[in-house]
C-alpha cells in the first residue's frame, strides 16, 4: 500500500503554489487593465476640459451677439446708420477703389563665367 500512496504534503504544495501563480498573473492583467482606464480617463479629462472651453468661449460669444453693443456696432459698420441727431459720413471712393498689386522688381540674371576663369578661381582665388 505504501507504493500508491499519495504525497498528500507535496501535493498540497504544488496546488497552492499553482494557484498563486494563477493569482499573480491575474493580479498582473489588472494592474494592466488599471493603467489602460486611467490613461482613458486621463484623455477624457483632457476632452472635456477642452470642450468646457469651448462652452464657456461660445456662451460668450452669445452674451456679445445678443448685447446692445453688437448690435449698435452691426448697424453703424454693416448698414451705415447713425442715432438721431449724428450724421453719417460716407467717405466717396472707398469701396470701389481696386487696389494694385505691388510691381516686383525683378532679380538680374547671373552672368556665366568662361570655363577658364571659374577654374582660376578654384586654383587662385582671384581673376586676372
Amino acid at each position: 500500500m505504501n507504493r500508491f500512496a499519495l504525497p498528500w504534503r507535496r501535493l498540497a504544495w504544488a496546488v497552492g503554489i499553482g494557484t498563486l501563480f494563477l493569482l499573480v498573473i491575474e493580479f498582473n492583467a489588472r494592474l494592466e487593465e488599471l493603467e489602460r482606464l486611467s490613461k482613458e480617463a486621463q484623455a477624457h479629462r483632457a476632452t472635456a476640459t477642452h470642450l468646457m472651453h469651448t462652452q464657456i468661449a461660445l456662451q460668450t460669444a452669445v452674451a456679445y451677439a445678443t448685447s446692445e453693443a453688437a448690435v449698435e456696432g452691426f448697424a453703424r459698420v454693416h448698414n451705415r446708420m447713425a442715432r438721431e441727431g449724428e450724421i453719417a459720413v460716407v467717405p466717396v471712393g472707398i469701396e470701389g477703389e481696386a487696389i494694385l498689386p505691388a510691381t516686383p522688381t525683378p532679380t538680374p540674371a547671373p552672368t556665366l563665367l568662361p570655363n577658364w576663369q571659374v577654374w582660376w578661381d578654384l586654383f587662385f582665388g582671384e581673376r586676372p
